[in-house]
């Protein structure tokens, strides 16, 4: 009886840990926001004379990484909340923000060709921030959904 006593009490401690999952979703949100801080960054040092709006343009987005930042550390501690609005604001819209600006490019032309024949150094940096930024969201939209993760967040 001690030896099941034992398996049931272990079983306990070991579901109310946090999933693996969770901290990798976790760690996916940190690097999207990373490679968007590179991205804005590069942006504003390619500026030119208009370094100033661009710089400008990056508080915004340093505001906005700052909340997802801290809603993302509500969610690696259990918040259902934080899960869902992390869902929305980088599972949709932040996602959208993310493709549309390529996908224009994408469609408006008729040689795919020269878009990457006249690639900048920089703007292939750019091109792999944006890439990784998009891989860690899908990595961490996925990772928070995932059977031990949900079992997890809805024990909370």
């Amino acid at each position: 009886m001690t030896d099941t006593a034992l398996s049931v009490s272990t079983a306990r401690v070991v579901s109310a840990s946090r999933p693996r999952t969770v901290t990798v979703a976790f760690g996916a949100i940190m690097a999207a926001l990373a490679a968007g801080a590179a991205e804005g960054l590069i942006r504003a040092m390619r500026g030119g004379d208009e370094f100033g709006a661009t710089a400008a343009g990056l508080l915004p987005r340093l505001a906005i990484y700052l909340l997802v930042a801290a809603v993302a550390l509500y969610m690696v501690n259990g918040s259902r909340v934080a899960r869902a609005l992390l869902t929305v604001g980088i599972g949709v819209v932040g996602m959208l923000s993310l493709i549309i600006e390529p996908l224009a490019v994408l469609l408006s032309t008729d040689d795919y060709a020269v878009l990457f024949a006249e690639l900048a150094p920089t703007s292939a940096v750019l091109v792999g921030c944006r890439a990784v930024h998009i891989l860690a969201v899908i990595i961490a939209i996925g990772a928070m959904y995932t059977p031990a993760a949900h079992r997890w967040f809805t024990r909370r």
